[in-house]
């Protein structure tokens, strides 16, 4: 199989894109209420530890997968038992991120198109992308990730004189905990959901590239996380914000500059849709990666569109309603998914890592 080396231009943007993504309509920290600004910054803080632990595990095994680090931490039976897991978990997730984006077309423009259809549309447009492989992908994030920037910075922009510096006042007025939880939240989803880069990423231009693209991208993806999720309460306010599925574009529904500016909106939609696209893409592309290498393929292509066809059938009937949807998202992936596999798990394979490596190192000073 080919050497698939990304740049750290193409990383940091295709990571930009993945952080942001499928929060850009979204009001993340909504828990902590009118001091969401303060529970996104904790987030992003304790989210930096993570990132550097995952950029450690590239450069202990340069060249190598999450799946193959998990295979040579924990051996052949445990590692491919773990690596089993990690697939339903991406493949899982990456089902939710398309079916978000499904979710949010069929509601807010094709309202009378069966969610088969667009739901097909997207998948494809993944599997397409997955089969040409990580390189393609960073050439192709490394031009959108400036045009979905400025989206949300020209977005701002428009709406600034909306905006009412009173909704985020007054501060701490219902103690830490609110905050606390917004802040879990706000980490679980999108922060530590980078850890999928660990099985999407292999090779790097140097060793040192890791840590320079998990550090600017979370740095940046959290920049723009925050000033979206504040932009969203200074202009909704707490209480319409919380009620409303997607806030951005809501928020977005009210700049209208006379004839001369108006339909905001669309900004917004289509920083969304290149946002999740790039998200599913790199969820089936790790998935795709996670199963050629529990049953030993050399090439993860020729999986991808019987990977991209199960997701379609597992999106058709994973969910009742966007309200059964929004409840698996906001209290149970976080719980049962985010909890376990973007934090704990991740953490006890960087241990073992770090034991394995100063052993070989011990080995190799010995003879």
């Amino acid at each position: 199989m080919k050497k698939e080396v990304i740049s750290d231009k193409q990383g940091i943007s295709l990571m930009i894109l993945f952080i942001i993504g499928t929060s850009i309509i979204y009001a993340s920290g909504i828990k902590a209420k009118q001091d969401m600004w303060i529970a996104i910054i904790l987030s992003l803080l304790t989210a930096f530890p993570l990132a550097m632990m995952c950029a450690r595990l590239h450069y202990i095994f340069p060249g190598k997968t999450l799946f193959d680090i998990c295979e040579l931490c924990f051996g052949r039976f445990i590692g491919k038992l773990i690596t089993a897991l990690y697939i339903w978990f991406i493949f899982h997730t990456g089902v939710s991120v398309i079916l978000n984006l499904n979710i949010f077309i069929t509601t807010v423009s094709l309202f009378n198109t069966p969610r088969i259809v667009p739901l097909t549309c997207i998948i494809m447009l993944c599997a397409w992308v997955a089969k040409e492989g990580i390189e393609v992908l960073g050439r192709w994030s490394s031009l959108f990730a400036i045009i979905f920037i400025t989206f949300i910075i020209s977005t701002a922009l428009f709406l600034t004189p909306q905006m009412k510096i009173n909704n985020i006042l007054p501060v701490l007025n219902n103690g830490m905990k609110p905050v606390l939880n917004g802040a879990f939240g706000t980490y679980c989803f999108p922060f530590t959901q980078i850890v999928v880069f660990l099985a999407a990423f292999s090779n790097f231009e140097s060793k040192k590239s890791p840590f320079k693209i998990y550090f600017k991208s979370l740095l940046i993806g959290g920049i723009f996380i925050l000033l979206l999720s504040l932009m969203n309460i200074l202009i909704l306010g707490i209480d319409t914000a919380s009620r409303v599925y997607y806030p951005s574009y809501e928020s977005a529904l009210r700049v209208d500059i006379g004839e001369l500016l108006q339909r905001v909106e669309i900004i917004i939609s289509a920083g969304f849709v290149i946002g999740a696209f790039v998200k599913g893409s790199i969820y089936l592309l790790a998935t795709c990666k996670g199963i050629s290498k529990l049953f030993n393929c050399r090439d993860y292509r020729f999986i991808v569109i019987p990977v991209a066809l199960l997701m379609i059938s597992f999106s058709t009937y994973s969910y009742n309603s966007i309200m059964d949807y929004f409840y698996w998202i906001l209290e149970e992936w976080t719980l049962y998914y985010a909890l376990p596999f973007q934090m704990i798990v991740p953490v006890i394979i960087w241990i073992f890592a770090e034991i394995k490596s100063k052993r070989l190192l011990s080995n190799s000073n010995g003879t």
